[in-house]
């Protein structure tokens, strides 16, 4: 069975997308055992190897990615929607 986007870790806000992504797309997540975590549309264009929201995140909402915190939601993130520079700030550098 194909799929469209990786989880790392099962815990995590966000998989990276393996191909652009159109708006309305159905995109299926796996995780790196191929297992199959989520089902969702984009709710807007995703570029290759960026992140989509497997869920829904209010802002201030801390980001998981690798299992770890990668930043902070700086705007409500939508089931769905491309999550980049627009909507989180790197904790790394912060």
């Amino acid at each position: 069975m194909s799929h469209d986007a990786l989880v790392h870790e099962n815990v995590d806000d966000v998989a990276v997308v393996i191909h652009d992504v159109a708006a309305g797309e159905t995109v299926r997540a796996v995780n790196l055992d191929g297992h199959e975590v989520a089902v969702l549309e984009a709710v807007e264009a995703v570029p290759l190897g960026h992140k989509i929201a497997l869920r829904a995140m209010p802002a201030e909402h801390h980001v998981i990615k690798y299992g770890r915190t990668i930043g902070r939601a700086t705007s409500d993130i939508a089931r769905g929607a491309h999550v980049h520079i627009q909507n989180v700030k790197s904790i790394r550098w912060a």
